[in-house]
């Protein structure tokens, strides 16, 4: 029996919804509103994710964004139902990774056609998947770029140097000056071209060489930065941590060595985390952020507002600074929900001694919001997209 998850914070439209997928035959499960729909989904992984896209606190912007980030559920289809058929609301989803939208009210035969499509188009890929495993590596090295052992690949693109360091800015929202940096990894496939690390990035947590394609950016970022410094740059480099990173039991001795062998200064280092890394064993994550400290580097909580306990961590664990999920900025001037949490989170976060940034800043409008609430700084395509060194070296150049 197949499950669905329906996220709907309108209970009526939620037990409709409910009722008519259970006498489907669904095995259904409702969630009231984005939280409550992040924490099923993750603990019990559902074949298809119905989720309303306007919602209080956290919307479905927000918990798709979460589900993409998560290996465990970065694949399950996600279906959006939203009550204006608005393109732009609709081409924002789908380049977070929505697979459909149902446009409310919708029909019986509308719902449960939307579900059926992505759960044959699911059976099919996986079909296809275990049909070319079983025919041998000459046969699959012939067939369709996805479906071939994604590791391999990965493993090869890295030695043969398809891996790039993109350069991110964060810049004070004060000043406007760029103070730090956020290393970002991208594969330059020599025939696919650009290809984006929301397509290799949860194979390589699958598959385990997250580790060491974490351990080259970390590396790549060091030296770089390194390099910046000696030219007069007193810039920040932060670089995330993944689940796989962080669980490595020689982690701080690792980031230890490779900051005596790039020569950067521990301070000028950030390492990122998202939430869901403190959920499993918060014993473990306080001894493992406690080693980092040790050596100097700045921890900073990635994604904040998307968790499930977010107040509790910042007791916890030894934090440095709080980014503020995009999924809050980018309707930050629509309406007072989104306002009114960005800026309690700063007046948090400052009388907890912490810096906040600011993800997905675009308009001058979410920029002036932030400097009006003194938001320390911000990062976001309204500056600057991540750019190659190079790209991000001339930006310094040009005293931006």
């Amino acid at each position: 029996m197949k499950k669905i998850l329906v996220i709907e914070d309108e209970q009526l439209i939620r037990e409709n919804i409910l009722k008519l997928l259970k006498a489907e035959g669904f095995d259904v499960t409702g969630a009231e509103n984005g939280a409550q729909g992040l924490y099923a989904a993750v603990s019990n992984v559902p074949d298809v994710i119905i989720c309303d896209v306007m919602m209080p606190e956290l919307d479905g912007y927000g918990v798709l964004v979460a589900l993409r980030s998560n290996p465990v559920t970065a694949t399950v289809p996600f279906v959006f139902l939203t009550g204006k058929a608005d393109r732009s609301e609709m081409r924002q989803g789908m380049e977070l990774g929505a697979d459909d939208y149902l446009t409310k009210p919708f029909s019986k035969a509308e719902l449960v056609g939307a579900i059926s499509s992505r759960l044959k188009k699911q059976e099919a890929v996986a079909e296809q998947y275990n049909t070319l495993r079983g025919q041998g590596s000459e046969f699959i090295q012939n067939t369709a770029y996805k479906l071939e052992p994604i590791k391999t690949r990965l493993c090869n693109a890295l030695e043969r140097e398809e891996f790039q360091v993109y350069y991110q800015p964060q810049v004070n929202v004060q000043t406007g000056k760029i103070i730090s940096a956020e290393a970002l990894v991208r594969w330059l496939h020599p025939e696919k071209g650009l290809i984006s690390p929301a397509e290799f990035i949860p194979a390589a947590e699958e598959t385990g060489f997250i580790v060491p394609l974490g351990e080259w950016v970390l590396q790549t970022a060091c030296r770089q930065m390194q390099v910046w410094q000696n030219a007069g740059f007193p810039l920040r480099i932060a670089v995330n941590l993944s689940a796989r990173q962080f669980r490595q039991p020689e982690l701080s001795s690792r980031v230890a060595q490779i900051l005596a062998e790039t020569g950067l200064e521990a301070n000028s280092l950030e390492l990122e985390l998202t939430e869901s890394l403190m959920v499993e064993d918060a014993e473990s994550a306080i001894a493992t952020l406690q080693h980092l400290k040790n050596l100097g580097v700045c921890i900073s909580l990635d994604d904040f507002g998307t968790g499930y306990s977010s107040l509790s961590y910042l007791t916890q664990y030894p934090f440095d600074t709080l980014k503020i999920d995009r999924c809050f900025i980018s309707k930050i001037t629509d309406g007072c929900t989104n306002a009114a949490i960005v800026k309690a989170i700063i007046e948090m976060a400052h009388s907890l001694c912490l810096e906040v940034i600011a993800e997905g800043v675009e308009t001058e409008a979410e920029k002036d919001f932030l400097w009006r609430y003194k938001c320390d700084m911000m990062q976001g395509y309204l500056f600057s997209p991540p750019l190659t060194a190079a790209d991000f070296e001339q930006l310094l150049l040009e005293g931006k």
